[in-house]
């Protein structure tokens, strides 16, 4: 008798191009029907080209919502000072709603000091202490909370349902702009959370406890079949560029895509996945200041 083999079912490929496609048109159509008008400011320093080309998309699909959008272009050498006295203006403009400056900045300028001057109630990247506070204690309800954790939400409840209640997650990476955010999000919505690190010991024996897999650490290929429960739902975060066979420059994320796609019940692509839901949430996250202006404003 021959034995029919049943072959595993196939991942669910988190597609962040459509999910992101479908916020974007909603901010649009909110934007449209609630007569509001979000203004959102971006500040780039030097002349980074990913910095460059990254700050441009942000201020197009601004502009494709609806919005006022500025776009501030300094020199590589304009001093703290001088950028500290534009964030000043900025706060104080009624009709800016979100104020996000382009990192990395120069070494000659303090990155948080230039944080901590963005009044919080504009900081659309979710970075200021007091958003962060917020995040922390739970009072989401009053806080901007940073882009990519909050991308990265959405895909996870597109594979998963809205409730996350008493599933493991796994964090790989402990950065204030991804890994720690992300982990108190995971947690007000009620899932067990662990954080891996570079100083983790056998960091697979906790990955592979994972319903929930994020990697967030920067380092391509880092998390392989041997890392990923079987069934889990991966998302890569992680962009990195890795020349091929051929000496051609690619994109590859931080899972090694072909081992661990297979044990997966769904995972995101590099790229495709995680990355257009950053701008998505910053447009998202602009909405939602310029709403709490008009509100208080009606106040």
């Amino acid at each position: 008798m021959d034995i029919v083999r049943l072959s595993s079912p196939k991942p669910l490929i988190l597609n962040g191009q459509k999910i992101a496609a479908d916020i974007v048109a909603e901010v649009r159509n909110s934007v449209e029907h609630e007569g509001i008008t979000p203004g959102l400011a971006v500040v780039l320093v030097g002349s980074d080209p990913a910095s460059a080309v990254y700050v441009r998309n942000k201020s197009t699909r601004a502009r494709e919502c609806g919005f006022l959008s500025r776009q501030i272009d300094l020199s590589a050498d304009v001093s703290e000072a001088e950028l500290l006295r534009i964030i000043a203006e900025l706060n104080a403009d009624p009709v800016v709603h979100g104020v996000l400056v382009q990192l990395p900045l120069p070494r000659h300028i303090d990155a948080k000091r230039v944080i901590e001057s963005i009044d919080p109630v504009k900081d659309v990247d979710g970075f200021h202490y007091a958003n962060a506070g917020r995040l922390s204690t739970g009072a989401i309800e009053t806080a901007l909370v940073p882009c990519t954790p909050l991308g990265v939400m959405r895909l996870i409840k597109e594979a998963i349902g809205p409730d996350l209640s008493g599933k493991h997650a796994v964090v790989v990476g402990r950065s204030n702009i991804v890994g720690k955010p992300l982990a108190q999000l995971l947690i007000n919505a009620n899932c067990t959370v662990s954080i891996v690190h570079s100083r983790t010991a056998e960091p697979e024996a906790l990955t592979r406890q994972a319903d929930i897999l994020i990697a967030a650490v920067g380092v391509p290929k880092l998390v392989n079949a041997s890392w990923v429960k079987k069934g889990a739902v991966v998302i890569d975060v992680g962009i990195n560029r890795e020349l091929d066979a051929a000496g051609k420059a690619t994109l590859v994320g931080d899972v090694d895509y072909g081992q661990v796609s297979p044990l997966t019940s769904a995972i995101t692509p590099v790229p495709g996945g995680v990355g257009p839901m950053t701008i998505a949430m910053l447009l998202q996250n602009t909405l939602l200041a310029a709403r709490r202006a008009q509100q208080g404003a009606k106040a």
